[in-house]
């Protein structure tokens, strides 16, 4: 385990940036033994890397015209819709994708706003 400074999951148990509930991370008494101690850590990492990875997968800052956030989904416009490496997304996290030319749509669930904050602060 770190030392909690970076990881809200650890002293609450939720990652309230990206609303998951961290395994194991503010109730250590409740971990299962086979469980990884540092579960919190990668999960929290998965959650922060996100962003970049979406970004990546959409081709880059270069083609993104506008990208907001929705309930569950990431609305973007591209220059090119041609060029999103729909694999990357889902190994990002996407749970699905939504094309229609240049418009796409990125399902990643309840955390869109976060992700979509911090994809635009990428830009």
């Amino acid at each position: 385990m770190s030392d909690g400074a970076g990881c809200s999951a650890e002293r609450t148990g939720v990652n309230h940036r990206y609303g998951f509930v961290a395994h194991g991370g503010g109730h250590a008494g409740n971990r299962r033994s086979n469980e990884p101690q540092d579960l919190c850590e990668k999960e929290t990492a998965m959650a922060d890397e996100r962003p970049e990875k979406i970004l990546a997968a959409l081709g880059g800052a270069g083609n993104i015209i506008e990208i907001e956030g929705c309930i569950t989904r990431l609305r973007c416009e591209l220059h090119d819709g041609s060029i999103i490496d729909e694999p990357a997304l889902k190994a990002a996290g996407a749970m699905g994708v939504v094309k229609l030319g240049a418009v796409v749509q990125v399902i990643v669930g309840p955390e869109a706003d976060n992700i979509a904050s911090d994809i635009e602060d990428l830009l």
